[in-house]
């Protein structure tokens, strides 16, 4: 059975999103002006999106979790982040959060930080140590996995 990939989690649990926003009027907790934080939000996990994607490009290694990476980016968004991919996922989902202004909003960038941790960052971490070895310690230790 192949694996779902994180923009798979990532796009459905944005569609559930709008689905329960649409589906289960709520009261707003964030109400104008303040709801428009959220675009913010979700403009800076595009870009941050981009910014690894395009820097993964440039070294020539996978994208894919369960790939073998080249080599060990820890340029750019990486000297913040260990996986600004995931980051900039969750903060598309917390600025939907802010946008729509209820509390179940709130529900979907918690479970994708589940996720990601439960299905994805552990064994990758595991991985980059068997790959780069000391050179993947020194890296964790100077950057944290999320932020």
């Amino acid at each position: 059975m192949k694996h779902l990939m994180p923009p798979t989690y990532f796009i459905l649990l944005l569609v559930l999103s709008v689905f329960s926003y649409i589906s289960f009027p709520m009261d707003r907790i964030i109400s104008s002006p303040y709801a428009y934080a959220g675009f913010f939000f979700i403009a800076l996990g595009a870009m941050l999106n981009i910014w690894a994607d395009l820097i993964f490009k440039k070294s020539k290694t996978t994208l894919k979790p369960f790939g073998k990476p080249s080599s060990l980016v820890v340029s750019g968004p990486f000297k913040i982040s260990r996986h600004p991919m995931y980051l900039g996922m969750t903060a598309i989902l917390l600025g939907m959060a802010i946008a729509q202004g209820t509390i179940l909003g709130f529900l979907f960038p918690v479970l994708f930080v589940i996720i990601m941790e439960a299905k994805f960052i552990e064994r990758e971490e595991i991985d980059m140590e068997k790959i780069f070895g000391e050179k993947y310690k020194e890296y964790k230790k100077k950057v944290r996995r999320w932020i």
